[in-house]
This record gives structure tokens, C-alpha cells and sequence, in this order.
């Protein structure tokens, strides 16, 4: 199981998704052990099938460091805030978590996108 570790301590994941807002980015930045990486791809994987199967869910991306850095960042868009706590809170979703090795260490954080006139939208 991963250990949780947040982006902002002050205001965590458990804080965040008591909020309303909408759309969401997830962004979880993911270390762990290079021998473990092989679990942890196939534990990303179950996980993202299953959060692909909720409402709310519009798409996801993992990336991976370049390097020999054991470190991935995956990148989710929700519709709404309260669509991403019902699937992260899911009690399906909460025993795929313990598949993860135990050296992962996870940082999640909720985004919403910011309009900068004449370079982005939001």
C-alpha cells in the first residue's frame, strides 16, 4: 500500500475533496523502488480501469521520468470534484490501493485550470 505524502501539506487530498469545484485535474506525483516498478505499472493500470468505469472521469496520462528516476506523475481530468471523491473514495477503489508496493509514496492534488489572457484558457 502507498504511503501518502502531500503536495501541500496545509491543505491535503482529504481536505481538497470536500470542496465543490468543477472541472478537476488530478495531479499525483508517484516515487517508489525501481525494483518495484513493474508492480506499481500494473497497479496504475487496474486503478485507471477502474476509474475509467466512473462518472465524471474524462481522461488520464501517466508519465514517467526521464532518466533512471523511478518517479511517475499521472495526470486525471474529472468533471467535478464531487465525480473524482466518489471514485476515490470508493471502497473497490480503496482495496486496489493495497496492490500498490509498499515503497510507493503518492502525492495527489487537485487543480483547476487558469485563463492568462493571450497565452491559456481556462
Amino acid at each position: 500500500m502507498p504511503q501518502l505524502r502531500p503536495l501541500d501539506p496545509a491543505f491535503p487530498i482529504d481536505r481538497q475533496i470536500g470542496l465543490d469545484a468543477a472541472p478537476v485535474v488530478l495531479v499525483n506525483i508517484m516515487t517508489l523502488d525501481k525494483a518495484d516498478e513493474e508492480t506499481f505499472l500494473k497497479a496504475w493500470q487496474n486503478d485507471a480501469a477502474f476509474m475509467k468505469r466512473q462518472p465524471g472521469f474524462i481522461s488520464t496520462q501517466l508519465h514517467r521520468a526521464v532518466g533512471d528516476s523511478p518517479t511517475y506523475l499521472n495526470e486525471a481530468v474529472w468533471e467535478s470534484i464531487a465525480d473524482f471523491r466518489a471514485a476515490f473514495t470508493h471502497p473497490e477503489f480503496r482495496a486496489h490501493i493495497s496492490a500498490h508496493p509498499a515503497s510507493a509514496v503518492a502525492s495527489p492534488h487537485l487543480f483547476q485550470k487558469v485563463a492568462v489572457p493571450g497565452i491559456c484558457v481556462a
